[in-house]
């Protein structure tokens, strides 16, 4: 971020504003917690905050501290609305472009305000006054502690914020094994357990919230999984009969594309959801080394990301949905040799 951006921005939040936290939809731990740690940093300097996130998220995101104040637009659309339109500063975090918030988006068409953009996703739309905007970050957790030592203010992160920002921190470095990971980010989340963060705490209300049904599904995807040897591709397809059959709530899905790329030799991994809410085929992108699958996503399935992971969507069947995938991963076996 600029010195000349943070010196007007430092004086903007210097008096008392009402401002709007707003994550992408479908927000993942990145999201929420880098709003929640924003959130609970301005707190501090008696803003009038709102968090308004478009629709519902994972049930393993809703222990965070301060997740109770945040409004789902889907469901709360009325207040929702309101907090937008009296809003002076919004804050867009974990996403670049107003198409990834869906109707919040149109509800911003009026807006006269201020826009900050904190994100760490390639091709930034020009809609933010303030633009803090970095590729070769972690998370925008990550991103969100420089912003507050940006301003200063690295003695104001409480155990709250810690909390916050660590789980971010955790779940978008996939555990910190995920190659954006620097010394930077290590550094980070010990100042944060230094700071209160219970790392061991948060790893468990993340990922030993298992129920029967979810282990099962996971089964079915595995048993699902498709090799393309001649490419390191493989992919997993799950139709919404299946998902119904083991009882799928949003969320329970999350990190079975990563059960592909762990084999051996593989490159490139792919799930593909039936989602019968939104009629569409979900993508999840995953990849190792310098295959992109942002540009892939971009190019074949409206989507995008960065580059070892990537999401998307298909208005296909999931039979020509795979079917196409198929043939359009050989256009790029070169890459995936």
């Amino acid at each position: 971020m600029e010195k000349n951006q943070i010196n007007t921005l430092k004086t903007l939040l210097s008096t008392p504003k009402k401002i709007v936290i707003i994550p992408h939809k479908n927000p993942d731990g990145d999201a929420i917690g880098s709003c929640l740690g924003l959130y609970h940093y301005l707190k501090q300097y008696g803003h009038k905050l709102s968090i308004v996130a478009p629709n519902d998220y994972p049930d393993f995101l809703k222990w965070m501290p301060g997740e109770d104040n945040i409004l789902k637009y889907e469901y709360q659309t009325e207040t929702a609305t309101r907090k937008i339109k009296e809003a002076e500063i919004i804050f867009t975090l974990d996403f670049n472009s107003l198409s990834r918030i869906d109707d919040v988006a149109t509800v911003l068409e009026s807006f006269e305000g201020d826009y900050v953009m904190i994100d760490h996703h390639q091709a930034p739309d020009g809609y933010a006054r303030f633009t803090y905007s970095d590729t070769s970050m972690s998370s925008t957790c990550e991103m969100v502690y420089n912003f507050i030592a940006f301003m200063g203010d690295t003695d104001k992160i409480s155990k709250e914020i810690a909390t916050c920002l660590y789980t971010g921190i955790m779940t978008d470095t996939g555990s910190f094994r995920f190659p954006s990971t620097t010394s930077a980010t290590h550094r980070i989340a010990a100042e944060l357990i230094d700071k209160g963060a219970e790392n061991t705490q948060i790893h468990n209300a993340i990922f030993d919230s298992n129920s029967v049904e979810k282990l099962h599904l996971l089964g079915c995807a595995l048993k699902n999984l498709v090799e393309l040897p001649d490419y390191h591709t493989v992919y997993i397809a799950l139709s919404k009969e299946e998902l119904e059959q083991f009882n799928y709530k949003k969320g329970d899905t999350e990190g079975f594309v990563n059960y592909g790329l762990s084999l051996k030799g593989v490159i490139f991994a792919v799930i593909f959801i039936e989602s019968a809410q939104d009629d569409i085929i979900k993508i999840s992108l995953r990849s190792k080394g310098d295959f992109s699958v942002n540009e892939f996503a971009r190019k074949h399935f409206n989507g995008g990301g960065h580059i070892n992971a990537a999401g998307g969507r298909s208005e296909f069947s999931l039979e020509e949905t795979t079917q196409r995938f198929e043939q359009l991963v050989k256009e790029y076996k070169d890459q995936l040799s």
